[in-house]
C-alpha cells in the first residue's frame, strides 16, 4: 500500500528539514482529525488541544507569516484543491474543516518564498540539477543549471555561504535551499521528496547561459566555472542585485581592482569595464535603471598585465590572439592583435586543453602576468571564424563598416541592418574581439577586408 502524502513528509522529516507543517484527516464525523505535524522548536507530532491551537503554533513559526493548505484523497496523491498564502489563522482553520468536511486530506505548511534568491532542483545519482524562482519542477522546463554533484555543492557553497545539505547516490530528492533558515530543522536546505533507487542516472550537461547564471551574471558563472575546474581566476567580488555578495579566486599580488558590470547574458563591450573602484549604485542607476539586463558588479583584483587576449575555436581550431601589455584596445577593435611569443602561446593552449577536457569547446579571455595565465572571463562553444571571415554565411548586399567608427557604432548598425545583409568589416580587427563577438551574437555575416570593395 502506498504511503500518503504526509506520511512521506512524515518519515522525510527524519532525514532532513522539511517545510513545517501539520496534517489533517477527516474524522468519522468529517471533522479534521491531526495525524502528523512537524514543527521547528517542538517534538515530533506533537498534540494540541485544537486545530486553531496547532495553526497558531504554525503560524508563529512561519517567516512569511502566512501558510498554505493542500487537499487530497489518500488513493491519490494528486492534490486537490491548493490555497496559496493564507495570512490569517481564521481563514486557514476554516479552509481545514470546510476540505475535510468534503471528505478530503490536508496539509497546512508554511509558506515557502521560491523568489527569495534560492534554487529549487533535484539530486540524482552524481547529478545536480536546479534554477531560481521555481519549485523542483523546474526540472521538467529548459534552462536549468546542471553539474556534477561536487561541483555543484562547490558552486552552491560559494554564491550562498553554507554547504548544502543533500545527499548524493542512489537517491533522487528534489530540494531548495534559501538564504534564510527554514523548515523544521531551522537550516538553509529543504528536502521535498526522496525516491529510493530512482535507477536512471542522468549525465549533467553544464551548458550555459541558464536560469541560475542570468540569475548571478553570465561572467561570475563563467567564472565560478574555471576556478571550480582549476584555473587561475583572479580574486573576484560578485555583488548581485538579489543575492548577498559572494568571493572566489585566487589573489594576484596586486592592489589595483578592475570594476566589471555582468550582465544577464553576454552583451559584447556594451556596459562598462574599468579600472579602480567605481560606485556600483550609481552606475547601476545609470546603465540599467529598470534592473533587467546587470545581474550583478564584480570586483576583481588586476592582474600585470605583461600580455592579454582571447581564444576561441574556430572550424580550424583553436584560435589565439592578443598583444603586450593589457589587452583593451585589442578587444574594443582599437588595435590589430599582435605577434605572441610562443611561451605563451602554449600557456594559453594548456589553459584550453584543461577546460575543454571537462566543458568541451570553450572561448575566453586571459591575462598573461609574464609567469603564468589568469582567465577574466569564460564562456561556452565553438565558432565558425576563421581567416577573414567571422560569421560564415551569404547576403545580398554588403555593407561596408571602417572599424575606426568604433564598437557603439557597429553596434547600432547590427541594430539596423536591412534584411539578409551582411557586413564587411573595413580594416584590422581580432577574431577573438569584441567586434567579433557582436556580430557573431547577432548571427550577421560578416568578414573582414583592408579596403572597401
Amino acid at each position: 500500500m502506498s504511503l500518503r502524502k504526509d506520511e512521506i513528509l512524515d518519515r522525510l522529516a527524519e532525514r532532513g528539514s522539511v517545510a513545517q507543517f501539520i496534517s489533517y484527516r477527516p474524522d468519522d464525523r468529517g471533522a479534521p482529525l491531526m495525524s502528523f505535524n512537524r514543527l521547528a522548536g517542538a517534538s515530533a507530532n506533537s498534540s494540541f488541544s485544537s486545530v486553531t491551537g496547532a495553526i497558531e503554533a504554525l503560524f508563529a513559526r512561519s517567516p512569511e507569516g502566512t501558510v498554505n493548505v493542500r487537499s487530497y484523497t489518500p488513493d491519490s496523491p494528486r492534490s486537490r484543491e491548493f490555497l496559496y498564502g493564507l495570512q490569517t489563522i481564521d481563514d486557514a482553520v476554516a479552509a481545514i474543516g470546510r476540505l475535510t468536511s468534503e471528505g478530503l486530506h490536508t496539509i497546512a505548511n508554511e509558506t515557502v518564498n521560491v523568489a527569495d534568491g534560492g534554487v529549487s532542483g533535484v539530486v540524482q545519482g552524481d547529478t545536480v540539477e536546479f534554477a531560481p524562482d521555481d519549485t523542483p519542477r523546474c526540472v521538467e522546463k529548459p534552462g536549468v543549471a546542471s553539474l556534477p554533484f561536487d561541483l555543484a555543492i562547490r558552486l552552491l557553497s560559494t554564491v550562498y555561504g553554507f554547504v548544502p545539505d543533500l545527499p548524493c547516490g542512489q537517491v533522487r530528492t528534489e530540494f531548495s535551499i534559501h538564504p534564510l533558515k527554514r523548515g523544521t530543522r531551522q537550516s538553509h536546505t529543504l528536502l521535498w521528496e526522496q525516491e529510493e533507487n530512482a535507477g536512471v542516472t542522468v549525465d549533467a550537461t553544464m551548458q550555459w547561459p541558464n536560469r541560475f547564471s542570468r540569475h548571478i551574471g553570465d561572467k561570475a558563472y563563467g567564472l565560478l566555472m574555471a576556478w571550480m575546474l582549476g584555473l587561475k581566476v583572479p580574486y573576484t567580488t560578485v555583488i548581485p542585485r538579489r543575492l548577498a555578495p559572494f568571493s572566489f579566486g585566487t589573489p594576484t599580488g596586486s592592489h589595483e581592482v578592475w570594476t566589471r558590470t555582468c550582465p544577464v547574458e553576454p552583451r559584447p563591450g556594451l556596459y562598462t569595464t574599468t579600472l579602480g573602484w567605481i560606485d556600483p549604485f550609481s552606475l547601476l542607476g545609470k546603465e540599467d535603471p529598470d534592473g533587467t539586463q546587470i545581474a550583478s558588479l564584480l570586483s576583481q583584483a588586476g592582474v600585470p598585465a605583461a600580455y592579454a587576449g582571447a581564444a576561441i575555436v574556430g572550424p580550424q581550431g583553436l584560435i589565439i590572439e592578443g598583444k603586450a601589455g593589457s589587452g583593451d584596445s585589442f578587444m574594443l577593435g582599437v588595435s590589430p592583435p599582435e605577434a605572441l611569443p610562443d611561451s605563451i602561446l602554449d600557456n594559453i593552449t594548456s589553459q584550453y586543453d584543461e577546460l575543454s577536457r571537462h566543458l568541451g569547446a570553450v572561448r575566453f579571455e586571459w591575462v598573461h602576468d609574464g609567469s603564468s595565465p589568469w582567465l577574466v572571463q569564460l564562456h561556452r562553444g565553438a565558432t565558425g571564424s576563421s581567416g577573414s571571415v567571422i560569421v560564415p554565411g551569404d547576403a545580398d548586399h554588403w555593407v561596408s563598416f571602417m572599424v575606426t567608427q568604433g564598437l557603439e557604432a557597429l553596434r547600432t548598425l547590427v541594430e539596423n541592418l536591412p534584411k539578409n545583409s551582411g557586413i564587411q568589416l573595413v580594416g584590422e580587427v581580432g577574431l577573438t574581439s569584441h567586434f567579433a563577438d557582436l556580430v557573431r551574437k547577432a548571427a550577421v555575416p560578416t568578414r573582414t577586408v583592408t579596403e572597401v570593395n
